[in-house]
């Protein structure tokens, strides 16, 4: 047998567990997996930019919440482009 005919064969296999797997419903567990990623995907920017925020506003003298509170909004927003992309990509 020709390494062809084992590439056609084998990506023809392929071809039929994924058409299988778009069948099935989604799992419990799967959803949640999901879910889960999508969190860490919009927290993980929001809570990093409130620690580097407040670690910016203890360098300078007084009480100051400015960094904190622009780096926070800007983890926001990168928090909301990280799922647009993530959900997209997943479609």
């Amino acid at each position: 047998m020709s390494d062809a005919r084992k590439l056609v064969e084998a990506t023809g296999r392929d071809l039929e567990r994924l058409a299988e797997r778009e069948r099935r419903p989604a799992t419990l567990v799967g959803m949640l997996l999901y879910g889960g990623t999508l969190g860490l995907f919009f927290v993980v920017p929001i809570i990093g930019g409130a620690y580097l925020g407040r670690w910016i506003d203890a360098q300078f003298a007084g009480y100051s919440v400015r960094w904190t509170v622009s780096l926070i909004v800007l983890g926001i927003v990168i928090g909301i482009i990280n799922v647009m992309h993530f959900i997209r990509s997943r479609t």
